[in-house]
């Protein structure tokens, strides 16, 4: 039984993939500082599959923590999901997403070498991308400038991946996924940021059951049909089975290339206020919202071009914007009546 490293684990995509990876019989161990996560998700994982993870509660910026971790544990594979993630906040305090995300990663990668883990699966995403003039975007896609320090810190990633593979006997698969939303089928496990979210689908699940009086629409007057910015919005279950497939790829040897780069999305594109309409139309509730100046770091339009995930890795979407929302509708609507049962 081939035992999967989960880093960020106890996160919204990480414990999504923790239940995809128990459910195929791996085991899984998670380490995740805690930072943005519930400890608790490892009991959703295990009333899930009926299995737990291992877990360690570590910061990979600490090297000497993680050197111990990896002396003691036999790790034959690694998804690294672990990093900062909010774009506006990236902006406002760079520092603290280079410091993170790229020291995590390098300390990862130098201990991965040295144990001869030659497998990772890199968590990276389609900020990579910028603005683009040519939609959708191809894996060959130029990478501009990106627009601000957290997706950066994810170029800069693949950057230190694609030159690490070159000289050590280490492989990799980079996915970039466009917009993970959605909570899993049975409401257990689902996002729960713990600061406030800068994702649009937990923005409209908090403002519905109104722990937000009213939700901003950032910018109007965008180059697209309804002036909001267009996003290519993917389930999270359809995102963890991909990590398997990925993970499985590289342990069978099947990886035609030692770094490799997938897209993961549907395929097509949503605006800001289709999502809303979406979820109003898959839950009968209506939203308070209001429209607001656009946002530092925010892309006007991206969404996938799929075939390479679909044809190499026998991957695509399976669900639709709908199941998204009426997956992080229920996920929310559990949210309540826990808080009314801890209350």
């Amino acid at each position: 039984m081939k035992n999967i490293l989960v880093t960020g684990g106890a996160g919204y995509i990480g414990s999504h993939t923790a239940v995809e990876l128990l459910n195929k019989g791996y085991r899984v161990t998670i380490l995740d500082n805690l930072s943005n996560s519930r400890a608790e998700v490892l009991h959703s994982i295990e009333k899930i599959t009926g299995k737990r993870p291992d877990f360690f509660e570590l910061d990979l910026c600490d090297r000497n923590s993680l050197e111990h971790f990896f002396n003691t544990q036999k790790i034959d594979a690694c998804i690294h999901f672990a990093a900062y993630k909010a774009v506006g906040e990236s902006v406002d305090e760079p520092l603290k997403y280079y410091r993170n995300n790229l020291l995590s990663l390098i300390n990862l990668a130098e201990l991965m070498i040295e144990k001869k883990t030659d497998h990772l699966v890199f968590s990276s995403s389609c900020s990579v991308y910028g603005e683009q003039d040519k939609l959708p975007v191809n894996e060959n896609s130029p990478l501009p400038k990106a627009e601000s320090p957290y997706g950066n810190t994810k170029q800069i990633g693949e950057e230190i991946l694609a030159d690490t593979v070159k000289v050590n006997p280490f492989n990799v698969i980079a996915l970039r996924y466009f917009n993970p939303a959605g909570a899993h089928e049975s409401a257990l496990i689902g996002e729960y940021p713990i600061q406030p979210p800068n994702n649009l689908v937990p923005v409209i699940t908090q403002t519905a059951i109104g722990k937000r009086k009213s939700m901003t629409v950032f910018g109007s007057d965008y180059s697209t049909p309804d002036g909001t910015c267009i996003r290519d919005y993917i389930h999270v279950v359809d995102i963890a089975k991909a990590h398997v497939v990925a993970i499985e790829r590289l342990i069978h040897k099947k990886n035609k290339n030692r770094f490799e780069v997938f897209n993961l999305g549907t395929g097509t594109g949503h605006s800001v206020m289709e999502a809303i309409h979406a979820f109003e139309k898959a839950t009968n509730v209506k939203l308070n919202y209001t429209i607001g100046e656009k946002r530092a770091g925010d892309v006007e339009k991206v969404w996938a071009d799929t075939e390479l995930a679909n044809q190499e890795l026998g991957w695509k979407a399976a669900l639709e914007l709908e199941d998204i929302m009426q997956s992080a509708w229920k996920w929310e609507l559990k949210l309540k009546e826990e808080a009314g049962v801890e209350n």
